[in-house]
């Protein structure tokens, strides 16, 4: 009877401890997002804190605003991922198709920016740029020219060759230097004809190359190719810290606002955990440590940042007053419209 008991409570014990287990089992929220910069500041700096709150383990599902939008709607009756970030235009699609779900009051959300609130919070602008200009030093300084200061510089004469202009398809940066520069010849966010008219005998003859994407503008500026371009003062700020002659503008006219917004993904499987990730990305402690860790700009307003975080705060919130908000909501009713037009008539 003795070995029968003893090995009775070990087996209890053990179904104990296998019990005590499952329970402090760890979690596994997913959530689409950029990789490079963006994965490696979140997981480094940014996620720990609430991964050791909750027990849970924050896995990024990398990929670009598109590619993250199309697995959600890939996965809709049965979301894979919990949370996803995707560029601002791109967000208000996904609030169209009903892929998020309205975010619950927390106490971050009444210290966002204005612009950060997104269809009723349904999504939520997590960091906040503006996409403005950026030059090529090396090259200006060769030629003797003066710093650029407007949108209309991309259609300066003398860059003949020189200009590298993201393809308005697959680029917000492109969309929003189009459309800058569209207002500026009389267009609306609701009008474009204004801006493809004026395009062939302005900014056309100085494209070099439409890029897909931003990931050509390194190489394209180390070689010279590339001397004025769309872009942001965070990306600016990354190739300056590799060593690459570029400085960021804010055209005179005003930049355009560029957010990363988040959502919760609507019928995820882990809705309180996911509530809870999308609250703590909003706060202060979050976005203190993507902007330490990686320079994104906060768009919680009770950020307290210090030394040279700080003053890249102040500079971006210097930039943002001075920047317009698109209509998202004009421009997707009319994108593909638009994409198909330039297509046809700017890149082909």
């Amino acid at each position: 009877m003795i070995p029968f008991t003893r090995f009775g409570a070990c087996a209890a014990l053990a179904m104990l401890a296998a019990a005590g287990s499952a329970q402090a089992q760890t979690k596994t929220l997913y959530i689409g997002m950029n990789g490079g910069n963006m994965e490696k500041t979140f997981t480094q700096f940014v996620f720990g804190p609430f991964e050791q709150k909750h027990n849970v383990k924050v896995v990024v599902v990398p990929g670009g605003s598109a590619d993250i939008l199309a697995k959600a709607q890939a996965a809709r009756d049965k979301p894979q991922m919990h949370v996803m970030f995707l560029d601002d235009g791109v967000m208000f699609r996904a609030v169209g198709m009903g892929l998020c779900e309205k975010q619950k009051t927390n106490p971050n959300l009444a210290s966002l920016l204005p612009a950060a609130h997104i269809k009723d919070d349904m999504a939520t602008g997590v960091t906040i740029s503006v996409t403005g200009l950026a030059y090529n030093t090396k090259v200006y300084a060769e030629k003797g020219w003066a710093p650029p200061t407007s949108w209309l510089d991309l259609a300066d004469p003398k860059l003949k060759g020189k200009v590298v202009f993201q393809s308005l398809p697959s680029s917000t940066f492109g969309l929003h230097a189009f459309l800058a520069f569209n207002k500026l010849k009389g267009g609306t966010d609701a009008n474009v004809d204004p801006g493809f008219k004026a395009w062939p005998a302005s900014i056309g003859p100085n494209v070099v190359e439409y890029i897909s994407n931003s990931a050509k503008i390194s190489e394209m500026a180390q070689t010279g190719e590339a001397a004025l371009f769309p872009y942001t003062p965070t990306q600016s700020t990354i190739l300056k810290s590799k060593g690459i002659p570029v400085e960021y503008v804010q055209p005179k006219e005003g930049a355009v606002v560029l957010m990363v917004a988040q959502c919760v993904i609507a019928n995820n499987s882990e809705p309180q955990l996911a509530q809870e990730l999308a609250a703590y990305l909003l706060s202060p402690e979050a976005q203190a440590k993507a902007l330490d860790g990686g320079n994104y700009n906060p768009t919680n307003t009770k950020v307290k940042a210090g030394g040279a975080s700080a003053a890249e705060q102040q500079r971006m919130m210097d930039f943002v007053k001075n920047a317009r908000v698109v209509d998202w909501e004009e421009i997707n009713k009319n994108r593909s419209a638009w994409n198909s037009r330039w297509t046809r008539s700017i890149e082909r």
